[in-house]
């Protein structure tokens, strides 16, 4: 491998590493966001002390989570610049817009009313406060949404011109580039993930402290909305799922027959391989099994349809089947166990036995960290199967990469690794011995923190200075 490749592969698990790291903290406090204010609205239309305790047990947790997402995204921003300063050249006139819009209406709003949520439940109206939590909630959504629409022009790229210099420019319409083919699908599929990832850390919470005391009310109530949460959304995120397959299907071919493993084409209908080992080498798939004609089915609704394999792509634009197989299969498979967890909590339910099943209780303990391995799962293939483009069929990753030094990325990719495990492993721990204690009556939230601020900036006396005699 020469120092070039090096310094792309380099680059490559960098911002891979950081951007997984990243991933976490937002998939969990963008449904965080949204219970947060399901649980105020459901105290203030009942009056019951229950739901205040729990915004303001989560209420904490979301702090931590919010803030370590915040640090975490901060990373990726300069990596732009230093690592894949060529990609910015190239399409900044498109990106850097939506990623400012990002900026300017999502985070803003956020830090405008964080304040407020975190530290005024005693300081303002009730009505105020819960719009707060609102404007918090509807944020992280924006935020989500210029996100996922840069993400999802670098995939489908439309509403682009090419400028003199082989740099992509924005066309005549801004809503062509921003609403591009693929990103209605990825925003609620990406959305609904969030949401079922923090539904499984509510519902694990609630059972763990279920098995140690099953008359806990705070926890029966936490487990129970989560698990109507499984039941409910889980069957629509497989359902969204396959319309966002289809898509792919359509826009990004090969990255569909990676995740199919078909390496050939089948004329007369594809099978739907269950298991397998890909093997780039001879093109093909080893210990395969799979169900006769079902990926034709499943794909074409027809089970005879043809369906073209990766000898039609050139053997350059191919993406890493290995990869992509896998991290496909396994967000599938997390997918089927979370609906699986959701129609036994329901079972559960019509027997009146939902607080009473130890075991469906350490399915949802186990499950608890399912929701973070399946966005990443589907982030890899989402990513990896892009390759080998950037901006797909327009930039190459090998073309964006800045010209530097691969000692140089190395140095600095041994020291987000230390750093962010010493740094965001504190968080984590931090965040698990929040919830490590049950919620409890009258719950004290960070207004009632000791280190709280006491009164709002700028109206804080001052010390009295003593006279001098």
């Amino acid at each position: 491998m020469d120092s070039q490749t090096a310094a792309l592969v380099l680059a490559r698990m960098q911002f891979a590493f950081t951007v997984s790291f990243h991933f976490i903290f937002p998939a969990f406090s963008i449904g965080l966001a949204s219970y947060l204010a399901v649980l105020e609205a459901l105290w203030l239309k009942t009056g019951k002390q229950l739901y205040l305790d729990l915004f303001r047990y989560w209420l904490k947790i979301f702090s931590v989570a919010f803030a370590m997402g915040v640090v975490s995204g901060l990373v990726m921003s300069y990596q732009f610049g230093t690592n894949w300063s060529v990609f910015s050249d190239k399409v900044g006139g498109v990106i850097g817009p939506l990623m400012a819009y990002e900026v300017l209406t999502a985070f803003f709003l956020e830090a405008g009313f964080l304040g407020v949520m975190l530290f005024g439940m005693n300081r303002v109206g009730r009505g105020l406060h819960f719009a707060a939590t609102l404007m918090v909630a509807i944020g992280t959504f924006i935020s989500a949404f210029w996100i996922l629409s840069v993400n999802s022009w670098m995939q489908t790229p439309t509403g682009f011109e090419m400028g003199p210099n082989g740099e992509l420019l924005p066309g005549p319409s801004w809503a062509a580039i921003i609403f591009n083919p693929s990103f209605p699908y990825r925003l609620v599929h990406t959305v609904i993930a969030a949401y079922l990832t923090t539904a499984f850390v509510v519902g694990a919470v609630g059972a763990w402290h279920l098995l140690r005391d099953r008359a806990n009310l705070h926890a029966r109530k936490m487990f129970s909305m989560a698990m109507w949460m499984a039941a409910i959304v889980a069957p629509v995120q497989i359902f969204v799922g396959d319309m966002h397959g289809l898509d792919t299907l359509e826009h990004q071919p090969a990255k569909v027959m990676a995740m199919e493993g078909h390496y050939q084409s089948h004329p007369e209908g594809a099978p739907l391989y269950l298991f397998g080992i890909p093997n780039d080498k001879d093109q093909k798939l080893d210990y395969a099994i799979g169900i006769p004609k079902a990926s034709s089915l499943v794909l074409k609704h027809d089970p005879d349809a043809p369906l073209a394999g990766l000898d039609t792509i050139a053997p350059d634009n191919r993406p890493p089947v290995w990869i992509v197989f896998w991290s496909f299969r396994i967000m599938v498979g997390l997918g089927f166990l979370m609906l699986g967890l959701g129609l036994w909590s329901l079972l559960a339910r019509t027997r009146k036995k939902l607080y009473d099943w130890p075991l469906l209780h350490r399915l949802a303990v186990l499950m608890g960290p399912s929701g973070f391995i399946a966005v990443i799962a589907g982030w890899v293939t989402t990513e990896v199967g892009r390759q080998p483009w950037t901006v797909y069929g327009l930039l190459r990753t090998a073309d964006s990469v800045s010209p530097i030094a691969a000692p140089a990325v190395a140095t600095s990719l041994a020291a987000f690794v230390v750093v962010y495990f010493a740094v965001f492993g504190i968080g984590t721990w931090y965040i698990l011995h929040l919830m490590k204690d049950a919620p409890h009556p009258h719950e004290p939230g960070p207004e009632q923190e000791e280190r709280a601020p006491i009164r709002s900036a700028g109206i804080t006396p001052a010390q009295q200075q003593e006279e001098v005699q």
